[in-house]
């Protein structure tokens, strides 16, 4: 099994930054792909970054890009999520997620093709 613990959520005003951090535990040496999610109130849920482990492939949607940069340390089984320039829309839970299988996100995140995923963490960005 698999175990995610997102930390590093908080509130800060419009234009300020946040790192996001999820410390992976249990059986972890197959985890591939990782992806961060948020899910705001009455919205579905919103894939915001991806990486692939193997190629390093990275994928961010128009709504991040540029602002929002996932990194990893496989040392420490973490992934991050450097978050800059955060506008009040970016207020949302946030989800980590992770699956063995090597994705190359060409139709963006999806949900559903994750397999594990941490408690979430608030951001909210205040204007």
């Amino acid at each position: 099994q698999v175990q995610l613990v997102e930390s590093g959520g908080g509130s800060v005003q419009a234009g300020g930054s946040l790192r996001l951090s999820c410390a992976a535990s249990g059986y972890t040496g197959n985890l591939t792909s990782m992806g961060w999610f948020r899910e705001a109130p009455g919205k579905e849920r919103e894939g915001v970054a991806g990486r692939q482990a193997i190629g390093g492939i990275t994928y961010y949607p128009d709504s991040v890009k540029g602002r929002f940069t996932i990194s990893q340390d496989s040392a420490k089984n973490t992934v991050y999520l450097e978050m800059n320039s955060l506008k009040p829309e970016d207020t949302a839970v946030y989800y980590c997620a992770a699956d063995p299988r090597i994705m190359w996100f060409l139709g963006g995140l999806n949900p559903l093709d994750f397999s594990y995923w941490g408690q979430g963490t608030q951001v909210t960005v205040s204007a």
